[in-house]
């Protein structure tokens, strides 16, 4: 059965790496005058505050249903992941774009680059500390398909925002360190106000595609395929149901509501088919416990469809 990754503690592994890194990125920032550290310090302070507000997220999705939200308020959370990817477009990916042209514009040279090139090796393994808590969380929800084709069918969005969360910090500073020591090396600044700019627009791209995938949550999308095959199938498979004309599932956050349109075997007595539709559920929702709602329609084997 398809599963899903733990998304907070993959978020507690982010807020806890990029709070350190960011303390040293700021220090280093400072110290040395890179506009390419300042990049990563906002950057890395953003983050922060993207997964605070992810736990925000996640919280009000557990809100119970209420007259004026009967399936309850499990999409909350996509709100909040949209949000974060518009706030690593604006804060981190906008910022770092300014700062590298002002750069650009005005070079001026490393002070203490050892400073920098340091904090970045820390940042570098503590990033990938995240990243790899991250990948084990993904893994468990992705099965036999790719990275990318988990990202494009993911119905976690705060697991897909903090994947491109971590996959945008660790590419950024290894962009990050290559501009510092092109720097260093040449004795041109150009360089790290280039680096400034590669990581700004990295911020801004990724930004872009998790936001495409998380509005598409935001407007009411199907679960997982993987899922959507594994229901189809269970009820296929089941004794009481002659024909699945119909199966309409929708996520809603970490709950899924199915709607099934079906042929019956047993259509004369009406009490018993009635049973076996309350088996069917019964089942359905022992087997995928992630199922909240089910609302059957049922047909009679001597209907025509």
């Amino acid at each position: 059965m398809a599963g899903g990754g733990d998304s907070v503690r993959a978020i507690f592994f982010a807020l806890g790496a990029n709070f350190a890194i960011a303390v040293a990125k700021g220090v280093a920032a400072y110290v040395t005058g890179s506009g390419a550290m300042l990049a990563e310090t906002v950057h890395s302070l953003a983050d922060c505050g993207n997964q605070l507000l992810l736990l925000l997220g996640l919280r009000q999705a557990k809100r119970p249903e209420s007259r004026e939200h009967p399936l309850g308020h499990g999409r909350a959370i996509y709100f909040w992941s949209f949000l974060v990817a518009v706030m690593l477009f604006s804060v981190g990916g906008m910022f770092s774009v300014y700062e590298g042209v002002h750069k650009l514009m005005h070079p001026e040279p490393l002070q203490q680059w050892w400073w920098a090139v340091g904090v970045l090796v820390f940042a570098i393994v503590a990033e990938s500390v995240s990243m790899r808590a991250c990948l084990q969380e993904v893994d468990k929800a992705r099965g036999d398909r790719s990275l990318w084709e988990w990202f494009r069918e993911s119905r976690q969005a705060e697991l897909v925002v903090i994947f491109g969360e971590d996959l945008a910090a660790l590419l950024g500073l290894l962009f990050a360190l290559g501009a510092v020591l092109l720097t260093v090396l040449t004795g041109n600044p150009v360089f790290d106000a280039i680096g400034t700019i590669a990581i700004g627009v990295l911020l801004i791209v990724i930004a872009v595609l998790v936001a495409i995938e998380v509005k598409a949550m935001l407007i009411g999308q199907s679960v997982d395929p993987l899922l959507q095959a594994q229901i189809e199938g269970f009820l296929k498979g089941r004794a009481e149901i002659a024909q699945l004309l119909r199966l309409i599932t929708l996520q809603q956050g970490n709950e899924v509501l199915v709607s099934i349109h079906a042929r019956m075997h047993q259509s004369q007595d009406g009490r018993r088919m009635l049973r076996e539709i309350d088996q069917v559920e019964v089942a359905l929702k022992a087997q995928f416990p992630v199922v909240r709602w089910c609302f059957f329609e049922p047909e009679g084997e001597d209907v025509a469809g």
